[in-house]
């Protein structure tokens, strides 16, 4: 790289951040807009120029971004005190190594399912084990009974039905890992001392609704303010939400009911 005076080869360009990154100029100059990734330096022309540091914080970002966190919460992590500087690097490290445990279940259950079709075998089915196992101890099973006397007539129990039946362990590993990326947003926010009412917890809210209706049923603001309820007045749910992270089924709770009741209170 060309001398730049007692800044050689301690600085990059855009240009060449964008090669080291596969990030377009066009991304790394949206990051500097919004405050994202302001680089740290400038050429005596005003053009961009990147130290160590800011490239440091850009490895960060783009793994808060593979872990599904918006931009704006990503700025909020990084701008944290020192304090909440270190707690957002631990929530990072804890995320990471749950999102590679993940990825190496899915893998092999991948893998299954391509010895099982090479041999001409078809998708092998899940057992209820595997289900269970899946969700950490929580068998979806075990409740089906009181579901479909619950909501056995209603047309978002025939949608999940539906769509779940077609599911096999790819697709499940597929479901928790959306849902632990939902769980670590809350858990984020959590420790951050974010009230549950805020609009940050009532993005991953609105995010966790997307989740259900993309993977279940078609979830309207009243249905999740009744799952809300749900999950702290049934002790099962409690427990089973709270292995992620204590308090966490009361606060993912308390932030969908505030979506809900933005939502319906808009409604005319």
């Amino acid at each position: 790289m060309e001398a730049r005076g007692e800044t050689a080869k301690q600085t990059w360009t855009v240009g060449e951040v964008a090669l080291l990154t596969r990030l377009s100029v066009r991304t790394l100059h949206h990051y500097d807009e919004i405050g994202l990734l302001r680089p740290g330096a400038r050429t005596e022309a005003g053009y961009r120029l990147y130290t160590p540091a800011d490239l440091a914080r850009l490895w960060r970002v783009l793994s808060y971004r593979e872990l599904g966190f918006p931009l704006a919460e990503i700025t909020r992590l990084l701008d944290a005190p020192p304090g909440g500087e270190v707690a957002a690097l631990r929530t990072q490290v804890a995320l990471l190594r749950e999102k590679q445990r993940r990825t190496q279940a899915t893998l092999d259950a991948a893998l299954t399912y391509l010895r099982a079709a090479e041999r001409g075998e078809g998708v092998p089915t899940m057992t209820n084990a595997e289900v269970k196992g899946i969700f950490d101890g929580f068998d979806p099973a075990e409740h089906e009974a009181e579901a479909q006397e619950r909501w056995g007539d209603t047309d978002a129990y025939t949608q999940s039905a539906r769509r779940t039946s077609r599911y096999g362990k790819a697709d499940w590993e597929a479901v928790r890992a959306e849902l632990n990326v939902i769980y670590n947003r809350y858990l984020t926010l959590m420790a951050a001392g974010t009230p549950p009412g805020s609009a940050e917890a009532r993005a991953v809210a609105a995010d966790h609704r997307a989740h259900i209706s993309a993977r279940y049923y078609d979830a309207s603001p009243e249905m999740m303010r009744g799952l809300a309820q749900m999950w702290v007045a049934d002790e099962r749910f409690t427990r089973n939400i709270d292995s992620a992270g204590e308090g966490l089924a009361a606060y993912q709770s308390a932030a969908v009911l505030a979506w809900a009741d933005e939502k319906m209170n808009a409604q005319p």
